[in-house]
């Protein structure tokens, strides 16, 4: 029996239609409303919350392997407060919730925010940490502390992987997470950065933590990113697949300083979050790469999908659930 944490967002939604397709016993957290792209008729769903411990270890009654999805996404410095709470106290819960109920394996999604991103000349990998002076984000340190958490349970007798996507694409609600990127280009958003980072298909992440959970290892971490790009180079391909105009009108640093200002202002004036905060405004100006060896050499069996299909695939998706011409 397999327990799913955040079962509505984009890899839990997308992990819990793989392992119901493998005929797999699946019990699924939600907080609110069931994924629309999942088949509910052949998953176990529980409405539960992380924070509530009595509410986990009901749900983990039974439970032989966990995958903690459930996370906060955010740069808003309103939202530090919630943010700690869910990425860090909500994975300690998790954890316990593990050891509490005899749990075999937990396979915790993380992000390569937690390795401290913000690295001048150097690739990214799973032997480096958050510090300070490598992340510019709240949500970088949360999720580093998080697994902090993760660890503290290997410590204590729990089998655990942790995995470290990168930008994670694919089909879900565009008006939320990273496939807002797919939304901006479909829009003609005509705005890009010089930046570069790593993405990866949802498709890959989620096949990717199934193989680590069925597999002898435990206490690692695992990047899990397809290709480096530049912005500008995923926006192109995107708008090729929708047959859109792509971005053509470059951001500058300067410019990039002055409209997180006037974002920030805005959104004190509106009491709404900014669209651009200065952690997102300098991310995107940034030129990070990421070593994505590791997992191939622990999971030799695995591959990547190439970044070109997986955006074909995904835009097919999103033109069939929006209905787009």
């Amino acid at each position: 029996m397999v327990l799913v944490t955040g079962a509505s967002g984009l890899v839990g939604s997308h992990l819990v239609n793989m392992l119901a397709k493998q005929n797999r016993q699946v019990r699924a957290i939600y907080r609110s409303s069931t994924p629309i792209n999942t088949k509910a008729g052949e998953v176990q769903w529980v409405q539960a919350d992380i924070l509530d411990m009595p509410e986990l270890e009901e749900a983990m009654e039974g439970i032989e392997q966990v995958y903690h999805c459930a996370g906060m996404v955010s740069f808003s410095p309103k939202q530090k407060s919630i943010l700690h709470k869910i990425n860090i106290e909500g994975t300690a819960n998790v954890v316990n919730a593990c050891l509490n109920t005899g749990v075999k394996k937990l396979v915790h999604v993380s992000s390569v925010a937690a390795l401290g991103r913000i690295r001048q000349n150097t690739v990214v990998n799973e032997t480096m940490n958050w510090t300070q002076e490598t992340s510019n984000s709240e949500y970088g340190k949360t999720k580093y502390l998080g697994e902090m958490e993760v660890w503290r349970g290997v410590g204590e007798g729990l089998d655990a992987v942790i995995v470290n996507p990168v930008i994670i694409l694919g089909d879900s609600d565009w008006d939320k997470g990273s496939t807002g990127i797919f939304k901006n280009v479909y829009k003609e958003f005509p705005w890009f950065t010089d930046g570069v980072t790593g993405f990866t298909d949802v498709a890959d992440v989620v096949n990717a933590m199934v193989m680590l959970m069925d597999s002898d290892i435990t206490g690692q971490r695992f990047i899990i990113s397809t290709a480096n790009l530049g912005y500008h180079e995923l926006f192109t391909e995107i708008a090729h697949a929708f047959y859109k105009k792509p971005a053509h009108k470059k951001v500058t640093p300067l410019m990039a300083e002055i409209v997180w200002r006037i974002e920030a202002i805005k959104g004190k004036l509106s009491g709404k979050s900014p669209l651009l905060t200065k952690e997102t405004a300098h991310t995107a100006q940034a030129k990070v790469y990421f070593d994505n060896s590791k997992l191939l050499q622990f999971l030799p069996q695995f591959s990547y999908t190439p970044i070109k299909d997986s955006v074909e695939r995904i835009c097919s998706e999103l033109k069939k659930r929006y209905s787009l011409a």
